[in-house]
């Protein structure tokens, strides 16, 4: 197939994509919210369905033993993820604002999910290991987040200030999400919605291999760069957009949830079963970009109650920098 056939292939599959992950998220909302979830809860099904572009992309590379790909595509787009929601997110909007409960809630399940990574990739603790890493922080996180009042296994000081952050985040999440009329055929809908993210996922997968390996460009690259900015798209449509209706808890529930899900679907459960390959020195400055970064935007956040439009720049600058020392280290 010529180049540009491979191209055009490439961004159809894109476009595609990005169509059928958007559907499938406002489906997924609507469903959720027939069933009585919290927002907080919401939340977390959005990113899921938003995340199935990268997620597919890293399985297909990673069952098809290019391991460099998948893991540059779910950790790449987790350093984008930040970036294009939370950078771009505080350009667009001039500010995001963000109560410290909140960030702090929030912030300490985000930097426990980055350090599994790290640990996983680069100090090569088993991805079994890593699952139940994430299950011990994420299965509370969830507990918690459909009410805190409710789990009696938490301290009593615990749960008041829990309950307090749940609470601040519920109020500013209230109305982000389409609470539109539940139908039958919202499932129907959203599974044809899957199988077309599948899809497409795959095409995008193959033909940028294809013409990577056709120009020499390294597959780190291709994962971390090109398809993780492509896939993550749909997160930083739907968090530009919260951030400028002044939604930030919206924001920023959307790119740390998205990061955790990513780790979780799109690295260490397939590696579970196929293995992550051999350790090498792009796949472990990538893994370390996204842990430290994760730290730092959240750090930039904290000092600030939330993030103005010149903390933003910093992080947009931020992953360039990121981005040119990828492709210098590859």
């Amino acid at each position: 197939m010529s180049d540009v056939l491979l191209s055009a292939s490439f961004l159809v599959g894109a476009g595609i994509s990005l169509a059928a992950s958007w559907l499938l998220v406002t489906r997924l909302e609507r469903i959720g919210a027939g069933f009585g979830l919290s927002e907080a809860l919401l939340g977390v099904l959005a990113a899921l369905a938003a995340d199935s572009p990268e997620v597919t992309s890293a399985v297909t590379a990673l069952v098809g033993g290019h391991e460099r790909i998948g893991a540059g595509v779910v950790i790449g787009s987790n350093v984008f993820n930040l970036a294009a929601l939370l950078g771009l997110g505080a350009i667009a909007a001039g500010r995001i604002g963000l109560h410290r409960r909140v960030l702090l809630f929030e912030g300490v399940v985000a930097v426990l999910i980055a350090a599994t990574a790290l640990a996983v990739v680069v100090a090569g603790v088993p991805p079994a290991v890593g699952v139940l890493m994430c299950g011990v922080v994420l299965v509370p996180y969830v507990a918690i987040s459909s009410g805190p009042t409710r789990q009696r296994w938490l301290p009593a000081r615990w749960r008041g200030w829990l309950s307090e952050a749940v609470a601040e985040e519920e109020l500013e999440l209230t109305g982000a999400f389409d609470h539109g009329r539940s139908h039958r055929s919202d499932v129907a809908v959203a599974i044809v919605a899957v199988l077309v993210v599948i899809g497409a996922s795959i095409a995008m997968e193959q033909t940028g291999l294809t013409l990577g390996t056709r120009y020499g460009i390294p597959e780190i690259v291709i994962g971390g760069l090109l398809l993780a900015a492509v896939t993550s798209l749909p997160n930083a449509v739907s968090a530009v957009y919260l951030a400028r209706r002044g939604r930030g808890a919206a924001t920023l529930s959307t790119a740390l949830n998205s990061n955790a899900l990513n780790v979780v679907a799109g690295l260490l459960l397939p590696a579970v079963f196929v293995g992550l390959g051999a350790r090498s020195g792009p796949t472990t400055l990538i893994t370390v970009w996204y842990a430290g970064f994760t730290v730092v935007v959240l750090g930039l956040a904290l000092a600030g109650r939330g993030l103005g439009r010149a903390g933003g720049i910093a992080i947009v600058l931020g992953y360039v920098t990121f981005a040119v020392t990828l492709a210098l280290s590859a």
